[in-house]
């Protein structure tokens, strides 16, 4: 599994976790839901700026996002 691919399955996790569609997510860190749904399924890369507003507002660590083992 591509590293890109497991670092929007940990997106996709820990929003479901905090009971976010992605259409909420994508409005607070101001994605469109198409981007967000293309970076939870590793078709599209995410700026480091993004990644850690997405682990802010899913009040997690930037590790756990990253975090591939």
């Amino acid at each position: 599994m591509s590293r890109l691919l497991k670092l929007g399955q940990n997106i996709k996790h820990y929003r479901k976790l905090k009971k976010l569609s992605q259409n909420e997510l994508a409005e607070i860190v101001n994605f469109s839901r198409e981007h967000l749904a293309c970076v939870e399924t590793g078709k599209e890369y995410i700026s480091l700026r993004k990644l850690f507003l997405i682990a802010d507002t899913l009040e997690i660590s930037v590790k756990q996002l990253v975090d591939f083992d």
